[in-house]
């Protein structure tokens, strides 16, 4: 046994003896069973103190390599036997039994979801996209010439962590227009707005948390937070949002890490929470000392009524984190959204992005930049909403005319994608998909934005925007038959589904 000190070496004498040890263990100089010599005795033999010796020992027993045998010493400890590890590679590696349990992974319910939806014949009011057909293609294919002849170079290298400099001044301006005076520096791009409440929740989220959430809210949310190991608690709303008395309530029973709200064309109910509450809720925050996370991927998108500020326009504690994308606008395609928030945060979210994606495609923020400074916004933005407007009311139109035989009811949106659409108590959800998806028809189940899923049996959530405007009134048709078979009592037909699986569609 070849054991050389370096006595000058500023690293510990025990320290030393154990790593030697533990590289001759696996290199197999030592071999599997084999006795070292008793402490003493290695003591003498490096010329040593005993106690070092003792504390080397220790150090490779914790590590699993040593283990003492009485009337046997000190031994190299015997791993599992060579013919049961042989035996075990033979079989293919489990990897669910490898996942971590606690890590809150949903099931592919979106992914499949979409896939059904996206099906041959199907017209599907399920998805959260815009109608891709409105994007501006023409005016982006000729932004992205001049950058490939003025700026090709940049197009292709890193940008930093925090974004695009001048993007992130452009959607600051964009902002300030809309009464949200914040510096640039305060604004971090982000690959969509969804990567930031990933961050949001693993920058404040510890297994066991509580999270405030509005009920119904957010699919996607819920399953960040779960994923984090937090609980989350719906608060019920009504007309003007989330319920301020139940709030109140809330906040002092739970303790939560924050509250997270989409105060304006609500997914999935379509509400828009009121001046007079959206104050109340910062003021009873404020006093609790709560942050509140503002998701509005859909405030631009208003068909009528007066714009209302948004919670970060109101806020002066500096208490809200402000989440919004171009996804919904734009293009799901694009992944970019932003965060706007305080500096200490900002440095937290960039330190995350680093360990993440690094950055945000270069080439698709300089071609946003481009787009937003030489003025397209504004005029594609009321393009889209008078289009939009116009599906949401043939979707309207195309319900009121199935009421009768369908009483089905819903409260008409000011904006947004979405109407929330009220199912008859008697109508059994589980048949109501089922025949759905025979009929060539696709919807998302309220139940998916509930926290403990409660009124499953109660809504739909119908995307209006993505829909073509010729396929509307056939697709509620559509949607009348599978709920007319569904309150006649007929069962539900699950025999493409084995073991009676619920479909999802």
């Amino acid at each position: 046994m070849d054991l050389r000190l370096k006595r000058h070496s500023g690293v510990p004498v025990y320290l030393q003896i154990s790593s030697a040890l533990r590289e001759q263990i696996l290199s197999g100089m030592l071999r599997e069973g084999q006795s070292l010599p008793p402490e003493r005795e290695m003591a003498h033999r490096l010329g040593v103190n005993r106690s070092t010796v003792v504390k080397a020992y220790q150090e490779l027993k914790a590590q699993g390599f040593l283990h003492a045998r009485v009337g046997r010493g000190t031994e190299v400890k015997i791993w599992e036997s060579r013919e049961k590890e042989a035996s075990v590679r033979e079989e293919p590696l489990d990897w669910r039994s490898l996942f971590n349990a606690s890590s809150g992974i949903p099931e592919s319910f979106f992914s499949e979801m979409l896939s059904r939806a996206n099906r041959e014949g199907t017209i599907s009011f399920a998805s959260g996209f815009p109608d891709p057909d409105y994007f501006p293609r023409e005016i982006m294919e000729d932004i992205q010439k001049n950058l490939h002849r003025e700026n090709a170079r940049k197009l292709y290298l890193p940008s930093p962590v925090e974004g695009y400099a001048p993007l992130r001044e452009s959607i600051a301006a964009l902002l300030g227009h809309r009464g949200m005076h914040v510096p640039s520096r305060n604004v971090m791009i982000l690959s969509g707005s969804q990567q930031g409440l990933d961050y949001v929740a693993r920058s404040f989220l510890s297994p066991g948390d509580v999270v405030l959430t509005e009920e119904p809210t957010f699919f996607g949310a819920l399953e960040i937070f779960r994923a984090a190991g937090a609980r989350v608690v719906g608060i019920p709303m009504d007309e003007e949002g989330i319920r301020r008395d139940l709030l109140e309530g809330a906040i002092r029973r739970h303790n939560p890490r924050f509250l997270y709200l989409l105060p304006t064309f609500q997914n999935p109910s379509g509400i828009t929470m009121s001046l007079e509450r959206r104050r109340e809720v910062l003021e009873i925050a404020g006093t609790s000392g709560i942050p509140l996370v503002e998701d509005d991927p859909y405030g631009e998108l208003r068909y009528e009524g007066n714009r209302l500020p948004s919670l970060k326009a109101l806020d002066l504690r500096d208490s809200v984190i402000y989440l919004s994308s171009f996804s919904k606008v734009l293009s799901l395609g694009l992944r970019v959204g932003w965060v706007v928030a305080p500096s200490l945060v900002i440095e937290r979210f960039s330190r995350l992005k680093q360990i993440t994606d690094l950055h945000v495609n270069t080439a698709v923020q300089m071609l946003l930049d481009a787009f937003l400074r030489q003025g397209h916004y504004e005029e594609y933005l009321s393009r889209i909403c008078r289009g939009y407007r116009e599906k949401r009311d043939l979707l309207e139109k195309s319900l009121r005319r199935h009421a009768r035989e369908i009483p089905w009811s819903w409260k008409t949106p000011e904006g947004g994608f979405y109407v929330w659409c009220r199912l008859p108590e008697e109508l059994s959800l589980r048949s109501f998909l089922s025949r759905g998806a025979l009929q060539g028809v696709a919807f998302f189940p309220g139940g998916a934005f509930y926290p403990d899923e409660a009124g499953r049996e109660k809504y739909i959530r119908l995307n209006f925007a993505h829909t073509a405007l010729d396929r509307i009134e056939e697709g509620v048709a559509r949607l009348a038959r599978a709920a007319g078979e569904s309150l006649k009592g007929h069962a539900p037909f699950l025999e493409e589904h084995p073991g009676g699986q619920e479909p999802l569609v």
